[in-house]
């Protein structure tokens, strides 16, 4: 009987962080398809690399995304076993399906007009909270938030300002193709949404489940996302 308690309180704890998990991938996709795209913002991680492979060689940018996050999922589950890739495949999954919903159905415009350091803030804002979520739960959004976690545990550095570092270097690439004001603006959202991940997978949570035989301590999700068993792709852009 406490057996049976526990597992339902075990499978009651990942259904609630799948659910948040999902919600952190919808407001991503919002953020990207309805303030990014809409705004002509650039993008960074491996979308930004799989657009400038797309003016290099002509290689269609759903490609060379495959291209480039397959080989991260595999090195991740030799790394993080295959519990963290599968996570990772459901935020990569539910990211795409989120952001095709929004680009078929919605009707919702959100253009500035040209006023772009408004949407900067906001996309900003809104995908570090987005990202922050999925990475603090143990989920990814693509294969440059993987590194950017192993790259974290590695290096010791703030998960946020690994994103940052890795954009601004594919937005400074892009700088050879892109325009430079979009570009300059989708930098300072990027630096901006690297402070909010750093604040939502670091801020303490502390909480206690009880049983009526047994009393389970629950780690902050910022441990967890330090922790073996913890984005992520990220892909963080939108493909135009």
């Amino acid at each position: 009987m406490k057996r049976t308690s526990l597992t339902k309180q075990h499978i009651k704890a990942e259904a609630g962080k799948l659910a948040i998990m999902l919600l952190g991938t919808f407001i991503l996709a919002f953020a990207y398809y309805h303030i990014n795209f809409q705004n002509h913002l650039s993008e960074g991680g491996f979308v930004g690399l799989a657009l400038l492979g797309k003016y290099a060689t002509g290689l269609s940018p759903a490609i060379g995304m495959l291209l480039l996050d397959i080989p991260v999922m595999i090195l991740a589950w030799f790394i993080k076993g295959w519990k963290f890739m599968i996570q990772a495949l459901i935020g990569v999954g539910a990211f795409s399906l989120f952001y095709d919903g929004f680009e078929r159905y919605s009707t919702l415009q959100m253009s500035f007009n040209g006023n772009l350091w408004i949407p900067a803030v906001l996309s900003g804002i809104l995908t570090g909270v987005g990202a922050g979520i999925v990475l603090r739960f143990g989920g990814a959004t693509g294969g440059d938030d993987i590194l950017a976690v192993l790259v974290s545990r590695w290096k010791g550095w703030k998960l946020g300002t690994v994103f940052f570092v890795s954009d601004a270097f594919v937005l400074g690439l892009s700088l050879f193709f892109l325009p430079v004001k979009e570009t300059l603006y989708t930098i300072l959202a990027v630096w901006i949404a690297s402070k909010v991940i750093t604040y939502v997978v670091s801020v303490p949570v502390r909480r206690t489940v009880t049983t009526s035989a047994v009393k389970v301590s629950m780690p902050s999700a910022a441990k967890a996302v330090t922790a073996p068993a913890s984005r992520t792709s990220v892909a963080r852009g939108v493909t135009h």
